[in-house]
């Protein structure tokens, strides 16, 4: 912050100075001119008597001239002092860009080196903290947690021989580059071995997220591996190592799960995730020590010296050789992972602008074959010439698709069992919302009854004064029942009505008894304010 601080001022500095001395010189030229226009008019002054008119006109063109020079060179001296404030300003930015991004200051070479080779050596604790870190991202593996795979790569040991293998050939160390290489082939060995124990007595139940992404590299594992082996050795090389960056940069190459889902392949018998798992581990070593490589040549640091010049001829040879046998395929799995990424992406427009968003066509299943060079769609229905012939043309269309052959299948009696199908399925589905609509208008008419026979409905203190007047109106009334009755005449409404059972005197006739009932039936409707009545005797 300091450093930015400094720099901007600088540049303020310098261009406050520089505008004052270009208003300066400006104003000093202008003077010199107006000096000379006034001499001239003076001159012109005193043959005004003999030239006369003449020597006016002269004056006024030698005025317009006077002039429009003027505005040319005050143009010129514009454009100059332009032209020299940006050439002020562009220094004073590629100072404070300087400034901001050299490192170069900062590096401490030998305890860089040393640091690098005391992380080399695996032995003791390094080889126990290595099979730990396995169990460890094995377990997370299985068990699909994301937080216990970063922890195992946080404890994890490799980082050492990869940076050790970018220094060694950086500064032309041959004993440093064959340690690092024995060191790196024991750890992957070890770590292998580990990963396979593990998974054949732990065998996974099904296939999950933590390992499949693992298994196929694309462009962004190769990025991830170069940049994040940049900010390692530049951490590294400052004085003072950023650990948090070491972290990070441990969390982010990912270098124990790719060992531990080759270990689950190999336990299997799953020759693709052996394979895939190996290529991303080579993507992550091959550029984290190229990153190495690189940055420790840019900040030149020293190389071994050899008594012998031949020996440090046919080291640097060797170490060249070993640099381009690892270069070689890094670079061919840099530009496949780049081109099956392009592929691939391509591939996935071509699918939703050309087939998804094409209402006509009913896609039933697509596989995409880029060792073959193929893409096979199978459609529902019968699929004319033309519009395969359109779908052709529309693969040509995407760059990294054009050298693809398209297989085109339809199928026109899977076609119209799927219309079948989709019928019975909204035959279904109507059935079934009748049914929902049913139920619902069952429940609110049964919510009406309910709030109808709550004027009906009454407690025991209004039934025995009903009764009691009851009695007293109807004097042979022996019996007297009061109920709610839940009727369905068709079935699908409900509807309630009152019933009243009585009994009457015996002495009655049943002619009188009708008369009494009747009478008993049109009291009730007045006192409960009720039109279902039925009356039983």
């Amino acid at each position: 912050m300091e450093n930015f601080v400094e720099t901007f001022s600088d540049i303020n500095s310098d261009f406050d100075r520089e505008y004052k001395q270009a208003i300066v010189n400006f104003n000093r030229r202008k003077g010199r001119l107006e000096s000379l226009k006034n001499l001239m008019f003076s001159i012109f002054g005193r043959f005004s008597g003999i030239a006369g008119s003449s020597i006016k006109k002269l004056e006024m063109e030698n005025d317009n001239e006077e002039k429009k020079s003027n505005v040319e060179n005050a143009d010129d001296e514009s454009k100059d002092v332009i032209n020299q404030d940006a050439i002020g300003l562009l220094a004073s930015a590629k100072r404070f860009f300087k400034n901001l991004l050299d490192f170069r200051d900062e590096t401490d070479r030998d305890a860089t080196i040393q640091a690098i080779k005391n992380d080399i050596p695996f032995k003791g604790a390094t080889a126990w903290i290595l099979v730990c870190s396995i169990f460890v991202a094995s377990v997370g593996l299985n068990a699909n947690s994301t937080a216990v795979v970063i922890g195992a790569m946080l404890i994890s040991p490799l980082m050492g021989p990869i940076l050790g293998i970018g220094l060694s050939i950086a500064i032309n160390d041959i004993d440093t580059l064959r340690k690092s290489l024995i060191n790196l082939a024991t750890m992957l060995v070890l770590s292998l071995f580990t990963a396979f124990l593990f998974f054949f007595i732990f065998p996974l139940n099904q296939d999950n997220s933590e390992l499949l992404g693992r298994v196929k590299p694309d462009i962004r594992d190769v990025l991830i591996a170069f940049f994040g082996g940049l900010a390692l050795i530049i951490a590294r090389t400052k004085k003072g190592t950023i650990a948090s960056v070491v972290f990070g940069v441990a969390i982010a190459t990912a270098l124990m799960p790719p060992l531990c889902t080759a270990g689950y392949g190999l336990s299997q018998g799953n020759w693709s995730y052996f394979r895939g798992a190996m290529h991303l581990f080579a993507i992550n070593t091959i550029f984290i020590a190229f990153a190495t490589f690189l940055v420790l040549k840019f900040l030149r640091f020293p190389m071994v010296s050899y008594a012998n010049s031949k020996r440090r001829k046919n080291i640097s040879r060797f170490a060249t050789i070993i640099a381009l046998a690892a270069m070689l395929p890094a670079s061919w799995s840099f530009y496949s992972v780049l081109n099956e990424t392009r592929i691939e992406s391509d591939y996935k427009a071509y699918l939703k602008f050309e087939i998804e968003d094409n209402s006509s066509l009913w896609l039933r299943g697509e596989k995409i074959d880029p060792s073959n060079n193929s893409i096979t769609l199978n459609f529902n229905g019968e699929i004319t010439e033309a519009t395969k012939s359109d779908l052709v043309n529309e693969l040509n269309g995407y760059k990294y698709l054009r050298d693809f052959s398209l297989i085109i299948n339809g199928n026109k009696n899977r076609s119209s069992d799927k219309i079948l199908e989709l019928y019975d399925l909204a035959i279904n589905k109507v059935e079934e919302r009748e049914t929902a609509i049913s139920i619902l208008k069952l429940e609110i008419d049964s919510l009406k009854l309910d709030a109808g026979s709550n004027k009906t409905m009454m407690d025991l203190n209004s039934f025995s004064t009903l009764s009691k007047d009851a009695k007293i109106q109807f004097t042979e009334l022996r019996y007297f029942g009061y109920s709610n009755m839940l009727i369905s005449s068709d079935f699908r409404t409900i509807d309630t009505v009152t019933v009243v059972k009585t009994q009457w005197d015996s002495s009655l006739v049943d002619s009188l008894v009708e008369v009494r009932v009747d009478s008993l039936k049109i009291w009730l409707k007045s006192e409960l304010e009720i039109e279902n009545l039925e009356v039983d005797w």
